[in-house]
């Protein structure tokens, strides 16, 4: 029974590291330190957050970078049809000049 349940925990195993590429990399003193610390805490490994790591870094890599330049010009826009004076009965613009900017 031993012997069994032996060979399927490393069939496993085997089955897990084929999905995965051995990589060596260099990483500073305080890095490492960090790395443990945080493996420590959390309980996963140090190559399961490294991994998590890049994940996170790739993801925000291909995330587009909000213009904050563009809201504040539309703020800007709000700001100047919400204080001018009201047109009764009428408006002062069309609604294809919103599309214009």
């Amino acid at each position: 029974m031993t012997v069994i349940v032996m060979y399927n925990v490393m069939y496993i195993i085997k089955l897990a590291m084929v999905s995965k590429i051995r990589k060596q990399i260099y990483i500073e003193a305080e890095q490492n330190n960090l790395l443990k610390e945080k493996a420590r805490q959390t309980g996963l490994s140090e190559a399961e957050i490294i991994r998590q790591a890049i994940d996170q870094h790739i993801i925000s890599l291909n995330s587009p970078t909000p213009n904050l330049s563009a809201w504040e010009r539309e703020k800007a826009f709000i700001a100047g049809l919400e204080n001018r004076p009201s047109q009764p009965g009428k408006r002062d613009w069309r609604r294809e000049d919103l599309y214009e900017r």
